[in-house]
């Protein structure tokens, strides 16, 4: 006799005296004493599971480019095509100098005892949806915080509270969330005061060409910071999907073919380029020169860093965004578009609880579900997510417009921005 009892297959070897077989401290039915527990793997859908989690990662590349390269970009320190060439090869790089960040996605976030593929599925879709909702619109959201949303969201509809890591999610997910980007807009605004005050107003012009040069080792240690942290965190959540499919122990490290796959995955994102989200972090909050760049960068790669080597989930998002503020604030008289930044703020509140919301409705749909059910979901997905893709290409953004401020494509943020106003240096 055979029977399916959450994702374990209950054997009967041979007939004896009935005891009542426990798992995971539950009562499930009573058997013979010689039954015994077998994983069941599902391939083909692991097989959705691992592909839907390079698609995010994929997401995740061209939704951050920003992050690396948008003030290099605005500046003219480096050509767009350039830049994210050279960025998406930093994050292919990056990709395999730690597993601090996954191991905290795999098992730091939520029991990774308590998922199912499907669930492990539902927490990717949502966040794959917050991220091209908020491509489409230029917004520089979170992918880190929405594929955290998305795991929590989805794995409180299928195992409840108690299989949520609360007190490790507010130690480090919500406090570094609320403390990266400050840090990193003090130390940008206090470095951009500094350059600006080495240099004399007569001298600038040949400063800011020193500080261009200077732009492409901090924007390659930004990219090489972006691929250190953001890949890991999908290599955490395919490992989670490897544990729930009972092909690697709980605890496990990201096998070395996870680890090149998310590398190539948000590499190839990378070099595709957002290029809306580019346009809003390297002209729309502030006009950007190359003094400011350079801090900027040079502050968001200091912070990420840091963070990455104390096992953080950060948002590099974030981080940037508050680098590029504070580089604004840095120097006297700059225009800062509030607006702007307020649209960005309430965008980065909404990430975790929106994301959680979305992968919680699939999850409820999914939980319990098989391949079929999966498909299904994914291929309704795909289809409105195509129509928003093909919404925002009204009025597209690409390599050869990113820089041309104002131009009908940034009508889409216009509901969205306030009335500029001028920042006292």
């Amino acid at each position: 006799m055979v029977r399916i009892l959450g994702g374990w297959k209950v054997v009967d070897i041979r007939a004896n005296s009935r005891h009542a077989l426990l798992i995971s401290g539950e009562e499930l039915l009573t058997g013979p004493e010689s039954w015994i527990l077998r994983p069941v793997h599902d391939a083909v859908l692991l097989f959705i599971v691992v592909v839907t989690a390079l698609t995010f990662d994929f997401t995740n590349g061209f939704h951050d480019t920003a992050n690396a390269m948008a003030t290099s970009i605005a500046t003219g320190a480096l050509r767009p095509r350039t830049a994210v060439a050279l960025s998406a090869v930093l994050n292919l790089l990056g990709a395999f100098l730690s597993i601090k960040v996954a191991a905290t996605i795999a098992s730091g976030i939520v029991s990774s005892t308590a998922i199912t593929l499907p669930i492990v599925f539902a927490g990717l879709l949502g966040a794959i949806t917050w991220n091209v909702i908020t491509w489409s619109f230029g917004l520089p959201s979170s992918s880190s915080h929405a594929l955290i949303g998305g795991v929590i969201g989805a794995t409180l509809v299928s195992a409840g509270t108690s299989a949520v890591h609360g007190h490790s999610i507010v130690a480090k997910v919500l406090v570094p969330a609320v403390l990266s980007p400050v840090i990193a807009g003090l130390v940008a605004a206090l470095a951009t005061r500094l350059a600006y005050r080495t240099a004399q107003p007569d001298e600038r012009p040949r400063s800011h060409r020193y500080f261009r040069f200077g732009q492409l080792a901090s924007a390659s240690l930004v990219s090489l910071a972006h691929g250190t942290n953001d890949a890991q965190k999908t290599m955490g959540v395919i490992t989670l999907a490897l544990i729930a499919d009972h092909r690697l122990t709980a605890h496990a490290d990201p096998p070395p073919w996870v680890i090149v796959a998310c590398g190539i995955a948000i590499a190839a994102g990378t070099y595709f380029g957002g290029w809306r989200v580019v346009r809003t972090m390297g002209h729309r909050l502030t006009h950007i020169e190359p003094p400011q760049g350079f801090a900027a960068q040079t502050a968001a790669a200091a912070v990420l860093l840091t963070a990455t080597q104390g096992g953080l989930p950060l948002s590099t998002t974030h981080i940037t965004s508050g680098a590029v503020l504070g580089s604004g604030v840095g120097k006297r008289e700059a225009r800062i578009r509030w607006g702007v930044a307020g649209s960005m703020l309430v965008a980065w509140l909404l990430t975790l609880p929106a994301a959680g919301l979305v992968a919680a409705g699939i999850g409820s749909i999914v939980d319990g579900g098989g391949s079929l059910q999966v498909i299904l979901v994914a291929v309704v997905a795909g289809a409105l997510l195509f129509g928003v893709w093909l919404w925002s290409h009204r009025n597209p953004v690409t390599a050869d417009n990113v820089n041309d401020f104002g131009d009908p494509a940034d009508r889409a943020l216009e509901d969205l921005e306030h009335p500029v106003l001028e920042q006292a240096g």
